[in-house]
């Protein structure tokens, strides 16, 4: 695993974090304390609690119990419910301050590295609530503050400069808006965490030859090349399921990680053997000309 700077304090997080959901402790807590030993043996220190349910922090802190704190980052999302109106979408004083609480409580962690705000739309976010975690980062039951999310609004949140951390979905075909946040994020030193690497578009063969394709015209013409044809795929990101020895998840996860700006990339691994799978491609290199072949689809994808 390798490992990279975190924060101006001089920290290292591994390049990537582990993404927990209460799917994770679904078949106990034993199976997820296991997920939890089997990063920790891939040389992983970073982990996010996708939500402040008090099992899966419980079981969170159970399996780090035995490791010096100091050495683990760990990011608790506040939230990140089932709908902008769900249960876990309080973002007042009192919300976040009880979550975050009753999260510390539970697990012994002793204090959170990042709270990370799940897209809070513009009317969502107070300025008590602000206030409220400021306090909870003067008496270090949190260090940083962040935010994540995909919309136009995140522009605003990085520029205010109240956040440390920028969460953000970031793969090979993310759009040029999304570069620019994150390295205007960078320029005002937060931190860049990225999640969303391996996209929906792009998980099949199909949907990723599909991507620049044009779509069929009048009479049926145009469109997608037969599939035996030698040009079939030209263009588009169809390599990413073409690749020798290299799953198109694990291409996506190299390219995300080969931004320096990138402090580390989330993922999601529900089983040990999938989770030892992706630990190896940190220190993997890509195959030469991959780099090439993703920049070019890229293009065709912006033009098309």
């Amino acid at each position: 695993m390798r490992y990279r700077p975190f924060g101006n304090g001089g920290q290292a997080v591994s390049a990537l974090t582990l993404s927990l959901t209460p799917r994770d402790v679904a078949r106990g807590p034993q199976a997820g304390c296991e997920l939890v030993y089997s990063a920790l043996e891939a040389g992983i220190n970073s982990y996010r609690l996708e939500t402040a349910d008090p099992v899966l922090a419980e079981v969170l802190g159970e399996a780090l119990r035995h490791v010096d704190r100091k050495l683990v980052q760990v990011s608790l999302t506040l939230g990140a419910g089932d709908g902008r109106r769900g249960s876990d979408r309080d973002f007042s004083a009192d919300g976040m301050t009880d979550a975050i609480d009753r999260a510390l409580r539970v697990s012994g962690l002793g204090w959170f590295d990042v709270a990370l705000l799940d897209e809070p739309a513009e009317h969502e976010l107070p300025q008590s609530a602000l206030n409220a975690l400021k306090s909870l980062r003067a008496n270090q039951r949190v260090r940083l503050l962040g935010v994540s999310g995909a919309g136009e609004l995140m522009d605003t949140y990085v520029s205010t400069g109240a956040f440390d951390v920028l969460s953000t979905p970031y793969h090979v075909n993310s759009e040029w808006r999304v570069r620019h946040r994150m390295r205007i994020a960078r320029e005002q030193d937060m931190s860049v965490f990225v999640e969303g690497y391996y996209p929906e578009e792009l998980a099949t063969p199909q949907k990723a030859a599909a991507v620049n394709q044009p779509k069929k015209g009048l009479f049926g013409l145009g469109g997608p090349k037969r599939s035996d044809s030698p040009l079939a795929g030209a263009g588009t990101f169809a390599f990413l399921h073409r690749t020798q020895g290299w799953p198109a998840e694990s291409i996506c996860l190299a390219y995300a990680l080969t931004d320096p700006g990138v402090s580390s990339v989330m993922i999601r691994a529900n089983e040990p053997e999938r989770l030892n799978q992706l630990a190896q491609v940190p220190d993997r290199d890509m195959p030469p000309g991959l780099s090439a072949q993703i920049e070019m689809a890229r293009i065709a994808s912006k033009a098309a």
